[in-house]
């Protein structure tokens, strides 16, 4: 396909897609009100969470962190409580790491310009396009795995979507095309198309999409054979045994490292691999502390973008917590209830969280995912 052609391809839909935006779209919190913070924050709690998902996370977080000066000054760990549940706690990391950028170097706005954008942490090709042209009219394209499935279907293109320099074609090829009075909007309409009719699993709803008639997967009747895919690798699976450690009024809890996954996150204590009650009793007797009973807990599998957790999990009633006698300074001792407000547990603990009434997503209707 010439760069013409795949120009003609994209121009050929921009008004009807524009059309059918302005009818179908959905109210959501972040587009009624697209500050540039709001259209940020709302972009990356989006990215590997569903849009339903997101909401409750969306309202709650800009109550707490209103603007860009009061996220910067975020204390990590309520930070992250206020995330837990929304998984890959990188994304608020870099969010903070970012609204500090923003504040040393911008006075606390953020810059209506895409190479600036792009220069703060966190920020990569697809949320500078979304932020510069949804929040302020900037003609840059935002390509996400929605866009990339509908143009690829949209032109019958067969290259690998993946591939960093293909994704680099199709950002030249919309910017080139889009109408510069509504770029933020035509973005928008891509994603949307994407999300609600030219879906990723299953066959899509091709009756009800504005431009099918100019699809040419859909006239060749091949619609789920774009975007080519690449294969994915296996991922690697750890077997853990988890301890929900309790004496009579508090629980225990382990912090994790702050690098790596899950990071400066709070876990239950685990041991690597599966282990009956006699090793749990040998294991706690080691860290000084008295088991009165164990009592085993469903099994559970959490996944991870490149690793599966399967999880089997015990209850453990102690004695009682000794700081002098436990050799272990990275577990700290707390009130169950202490959970909901300070120290964030990961989603791939929830299971075990709930019968202590631990977590917060609970209270927001939430699904489990994504760590």
């Amino acid at each position: 396909m010439s760069a013409v052609e795949s120009d003609n391809d994209i121009r050929a839909i921009t008004k009807l897609l524009v059309a059918w935006y302005d009818r179908n779209r959905r109210v959501l919190p972040w587009r009624e009100i697209p500050t540039p913070y709001r259209v940020w924050v709302s972009e990356v709690m989006l990215q590997q969470t569903r849009v339903e998902a997101v909401k409750p996370y969306f309202e709650r977080f800009m109550k707490r962190f209103p603007d860009i000066r009061t996220l910067s000054e975020a204390p990590e760990e309520e930070l992250l409580k206020h995330w837990e549940g929304l998984g890959y706690y990188n994304r608020v990391r870099n969010l903070q790491a970012a609204a500090i950028q923003i504040v040393e170097q911008f006075g606390g706005e953020m810059p209506a310009d895409h190479t600036r954008l792009l220069s703060l942490k966190g920020i990569g090709s697809y949320t500078a396009g979304a932020i510069a042209s949804i929040a302020f009219g900037i003609p840059k394209a935002a390509v996400d795995g929605n866009v990339l499935r509908v143009l690829a279907r949209i032109r019958a293109d067969g290259r690998l979507m993946s591939d960093p320099k293909v994704r680099a074609s199709v950002e030249k090829d919309l910017e080139e095309a889009m109408p510069k009075d509504r770029p933020g909007d035509f973005n928008q309409a891509l994603m949307e198309l994407g999300a609600l009719i030219c879906v990723p699993n299953g066959a899509p709803h091709c009756e009800e999409c504005p431009v099918k008639e100019l699809c040419r997967a859909h006239c060749l009747g091949k619609e789920t054979e774009f975007p080519q895919k690449e294969e994915k690798k296996a991922r690697k699976i750890e077997e853990k045994t988890i301890l929900v450690i309790r004496d009579e009024n508090r629980i225990a809890l382990h912090k994790r490292p702050d690098r790596g996954l899950l990071a400066g996150m709070y876990e239950f204590p685990s041991i690597q691999g599966f282990c009956g009650p006699k090793e749990i009793v040998r294991y706690l007797a080691d860290e000084g502390l008295k088991v009165i009973r164990v009592t085993k807990l469903q099994e559970y599998k959490h996944i991870f973008t490149h690793r599966e957790w399967h999880m089997r999990g015990y209850m453990v009633r102690v004695d009682e917590f000794d700081r002098d006698r436990n050799a272990r300074n990275d577990w700290i001792y707390i009130e169950p209830q202490e959970t909901k407000d300070r120290y964030p547990i990961p989603a791939a603990f929830e299971n075990y969280a709930r019968a202590l009434s631990m977590i917060r997503t609970r209270e927001l209707g939430m699904d489990s995912k994504n760590g």
